[in-house]
C-alpha cells in the first residue's frame, strides 16, 4: 500500500476528517430515507439495507481488536521474585486480557490514541461550535444535493430555520471575540511549512485560559504542548514549529499549570472527607473532555523522561497527578504514570523522590480499590527491588522509600491488610525453606539484604498502624493490622536462630532494632534478651585472644555479614559489643519493659548472665567496662523502680490500676533513662563525624 500525500495525513490530523465521514454518512442514511419514502423499489429498498449492513460490518471490523495472549511464560523465581509474592498474583493476567478485550469503556478511547492525538480534540470545537457546524452542514446540503434541501423546505422547516442561539450555547460564546483574530493552529495550511509558535500566541492563550477559561484556547494549547513532546521524533504528524527554547520552556510550564484549572473549572470532581476523590459525574461536556484529557496526560508521561531541569521534572510531577481524578478510569494510562512515577522514586535526587511519591499517593487516593490495590503492589515491589544492594550511600535513600511507602500502607489499614498478610507469609516461606533444607542456597534466601529491609518495612507499618497514639485518635479501636504483629515477630526472631555464627551477627542486630522499634511503638512486649545476650558472651568469652588489625572498625548498619577479615578481630569484637549493649538498653528502656511494675524481677536473669559473662572474661578491656556501665545502670534502675512502688496498696489482680501506675511511670528520669540519653548524643555526634568524612569536609569538633 502507498504511502499517503503529506497533505492527506495532515488533513487528517486537523481533526476534520472525522467530521466529514460522519457528513458523508449522515447525507447516504438522508438519502435512503428520502428514496423509502418516495416508494423506492424492492430491489433498492434491499439494496440501501444491505449497504447499510455492510458499513455496520466495517465498523465492525474497525472496533475489534486483537486479543492478547494470555498467561506468562514461566521462569525460575529469584529471591526477589519470591519476595514480591507472585504467588499472589494469578488474577493479573485475566484482568489484563479483560482490559485488552475491550471490556473497559476507555479501551476504545486508547485506541483512538494511538492513531492521532489531534484528532480526539476535535470533539472540543463540538462544545462551541454546534450551531455553527450545523449551519455549515445545511448549506454545503443545499449545493450538494439541492432536491432534499427542497424536500426539507416543504416538510421540515423548523429544521432549516436553526438558530445555533436556541440551542443554549453556554458560557463558552463569550470568548469567540478573543479567538477570531488567532491563528487557526495551521489546521487550514496544506503546505510544508509549519507555523511556527511565538510568545504572543501564548500570551494570547493564556489570557483566554485566565479570563473565560476557554475550552478552544485549551486545544489550542495542548496541540502546541503536543508538538512539543513529539517534536524530535520521526513518525509523529506536528501542526506546530517551535524554535526557540524559551518558548519550548513557556509552552510546557502553561500547559502543565493552566490546563488542571481549566478542567477543574468545566468539570470539577469531589473529594471526600477521608481525603480520597471521585471521578467527575458523567455529563456532555465530560464525555467531550475524557479523550482530550487523555491525551494529554499520556503526552506529559511521555514528557517525564525526556526533562532534565529538576524544577520542571518537579512541576510535571506536581500538577499531572492533579489530573488524575479525570483519567483513573483508564487502566493503560494509570499503569504507565504509575511505573514512571516508582522509576523516579526509586533513583531520583530527594526532592524528586518526595514529588513522585506525592503523586503516587495521590493516585492511592481513589475511590477505586482495584487502583488503591495496584498501587500498594508496585510501591512494594519497587522498594524490594532497590533493597537488594545497601551501602554508606545508598542506606538514606532506601531508608527515605521505606518511611514514605510506610506513609501509603497506612492511609487504609483494611487495604493494606491483604498485602501485609501476603508478603509477611512469603517471609515465612522463605524460612521454612532454610529450616528443612538447611543448605547454603536455602540460608541465602533468608540472610539477604531484601529480607532484612522487609522485615523492618513490616516492622514500621505495624508500629505506625498499632501505635497507641494513633489508636487513642481513633477513639480506641483497634488497626485491623495488629492481628499481624505476632506472625511477623515469630518470623523475625526465626530468622535469628537459623545461624549463629559470629559472621552473621550483623544480620541479628538488623531484625532486633526492627522488633525494637515494633516494641516501642505498638508496646507489646518482645522477648529480644534470648537473641542479645549470646552475642554478649559469645564474643566476651571466646576461646583465644583477639587478632590485633589495621582494619577500620566494621559500619554494622551496611553490613548484614562480616567479612573473613573481621572474624576473631578485636576491632569487630569491639564493634559488636558496643552495638549490642546498646540495642540491650535500648530495648531495657522502651515502655514494655522499663515502664512495667514487674521490672526487678524481669532484669534478673539479664544480671545473672551479664555477671556470669564479666566473671568468665579473660581480659577486661574496653569491651568489658561497656557491659559492666550497662550492668550498673540497670540495678539502680531495679532499685528505682522498687522505692516508687514501695507505696502502692494493690495487688496483681487489679489490672486497672496496674496499667495507670505505668503510664506514669517517668522512664526519662531514671538512671537508666540519663545513661540512654548521654549514649544516644555521643552516637549522633560520631555518626555526624563519619558522614562528613565519607563526603570529604573538614570536621570541626565542638566543645
Amino acid at each position: 500500500m502507498g504511502k499517503a500525500a503529506k497533505s492527506s495525513r495532515k488533513f487528517a490530523a486537523s481533526g476534520k476528517l472525522k467530521q466529514t465521514i460522519q457528513l458523508r454518512k449522515k447525507h447516504q442514511q438522508t438519502r435512503k430515507k428520502i428514496q423509502g419514502r418516495r416508494g423506492a423499489h424492492g430491489k433498492g429498498k434491499k439494496q440501501a439495507v444491505t449497504e447499510e449492513d455492510g458499513s455496520d460490518d466495517d465498523d465492525e471490523k474497525e472496533v475489534k481488536e486483537v486479543p492478547k495472549k494470555a498467561g506468562k511464560d514461566m521462569k525460575k523465581m529469584t529471591v526477589e521474585d519470591l519476595l514480591g509474592a507472585e504467588f499472589m498474583d494469578d488474577d493479573n493476567d485475566i484482568e489484563e486480557d479483560e482490559d485488552g478485550a475491550g471490556g473497559d469503556e476507555l479501551s476504545t478511547d486508547e485506541d483512538e490514541e494511538d492513531v492521532a492525538d489531534d484528532q480526539s480534540f476535535a470533539s472540543v470545537d463540538d462544545l462551541e461550535d454546534q450551531g455553527t457546524t450545523h449551519m455549515l452542514e445545511l448549506a454545503q446540503l443545499a449545493e450538494k444535493d439541492p432536491e432534499f434541501y427542497k424536500y426539507l423546505q416543504e416538510n421540515d422547516r423548523e429544521l432549516l430555520d436553526f438558530n445555533a442561539t436556541q440551542e443554549g450555547r453556554d458560557e463558552m460564546d463569550d470568548e469567540d471575540d478573543v479567538m477570531d483574530d488567532d491563528d487557526d493552529d495551521g489546521d487550514d495550511e496544506m503546505g510544508e511549512e509549519l507555523p511556527i509558535l511565538t510568545t504572543d500566541i501564548l500570551k494570547t492563550w493564556q489570557k483566554a485560559l485566565l479570563e473565560h477559561r476557554s475550552l478552544r484556547a485549551l486545544r489550542k494549547l495542548l496541540i502546541a504542548f503536543r508538538s512539543a513532546v513529539h517534536m524530535n521524533e520521526d513518525d509523529q504528524v506536528l501542526l506546530w514549529r517551535i524554535d526557540n527554547a524559551a518558548v519550548y520552556t513557556k509552552l510546557v510550564t502553561t500547559s502543565l499549570r493552566y490546563t488542571p484549572i481549566v478542567l477543574a473549572h468545566h468539570i470539577p470532581y469531589k473529594t471526600l472527607p477521608n481525603g480520597k476523590f471521585k471521578q467527575p459525574t458523567q455529563s456532555g461536556k465530560q464525555k467531550a473532555l475524557q479523550k482530550l484529557t487523555l491525551s494529554y496526560f499520556n503526552n506529559v508521561v511521555h514528557l517525564i523522561p525526556q526533562l532534565t531541569d529538576p524544577e520542571t521534572l518537579r512541576l510535571a510531577l506536581t500538577e499531572s497527578a492533579k489530573i488524575l481524578p479525570y483519567v483513573v478510569s483508564s487502566r493503560k494510562a494509570v499503569k504507565t504514570y504509575l511505573k514512571k512515577c516508582l522509576e523516579l522514586w526509586s533513583t531520583g535526587e530527594d526532592d524528586i523522590r518526595i514529588a513522585a511519591f506525592l503523586a503516587i499517593r495521590r493516585l492511592a487516593s481513589s475511590t477505586e480499590d482495584s487502583i488503591v490495590d495496584l498501587v500498594l503492589k508496585s510501591t512494594y515491589l519497587a522498594l524490594v527491588r532497590a533493597c537488594k544492594s545497601t551501602s554508606t550511600y545508598r542506606l538514606p535513600s532506601i531508608t527515605l522509600m521505606k518511611n514514605s511507602a510506610c506513609e501509603l500502607f497506612c492511609v487504609d489499614h483494611g487495604a493494606t491488610y491483604q498485602h501485609a498478610f501476603g508478603y509477611i507469609r512469603q517471609l515465612a516461606i522463605l524460612l521454612r525453606g532454610g529450616m528443612k533444607t538447611k543448605t547454603k542456597e536455602a540460608y541465602k534466601q533468608v540472610y539477604n539484604w531484601q529480607y532484612a529491609h522487609c522485615v523492618d518495612f513490616w516492622a514500621l507499618v505495624l508500629g505506625r498502624a498499632c501505635d497507641a497514639h494513633a489508636q487513642a485518635e481513633r477513639g480506641g479501636q483497634e488497626s485491623e493490622l495488629r492481628s499481624l504483629i505476632y506472625p511477623l515477630v515469630q518470623v523475625s526472631l526465626g530468622a535469628i536462630k537459623l545461624i549463629s555464627n559470629s559472621r552473621s551477627y550483623p544480620f541479628h542486630l538488623h531484625i532486633a532494632r526492627s522488633m525494637l522499634h515494633l516494641t516501642r511503638h505498638t508496646r507489646i512486649y518482645v522477648p529480644l534478651t534470648p537473641y542479645l545476650l549470646p552475642i554478649i558472651s559469645s564474643t566476651l568469652t571466646a576461646s583465644g585472644k583477639p587478632k590485633s588489625s589495621t582494619l577500620r572498625p566494621l559500619d554494622m548498619e551496611t553490613h548484614i555479614r562480616a567479612p573473613a577479615q573481621y572474624v576473631k578481630t578485636r576491632v569487630y569484637a569491639a564493634g559488636l559489643v558496643e552495638e549490642t549493649v546498646f540495642i540491650l538498653a535500648e530495648w531495657l528502656g522502651s515502655s514494655p519493659v522499663h515502664g512495667s511494675v514487674a521490672f526487678p524481677e524481669l532484669i534478673v536473669p539479664i544480671v545473672v548472665t551479664l555477671r556470669r559473662t564479666l566473671k568468665n572474661c579473660k581480659e577486661l578491656g574496653k569491651e568489658a567496662g561497656m557491659v559492666k556501665g550497662l550492668l550498673e545502670r540497670v540495678e539502680d534502675c531495679a532499685k528505682w523502680i522498687d522505692q516508687s512502688r514501695a507505696g502502692i496498696n494493690f495487688g496483681p489482680g487489679k489490672m486497672d490500676e496496674v496499667e495507670q501506675w505505668e503510664a506514669n511511670v517517668e522512664i526519662e528520669e531514671s538512671p537508666l533513662g540519663k545513661y540512654l540519653k548521654v549514649q544516644r548524643k555521643s552516637r549522633e555526634k560520631r555518626k555526624r563525624m563519619i558522614d562528613k568524612a565519607n563526603k570529604g569536609e573538614d570536621e570541626i569538633l565542638e566543645d
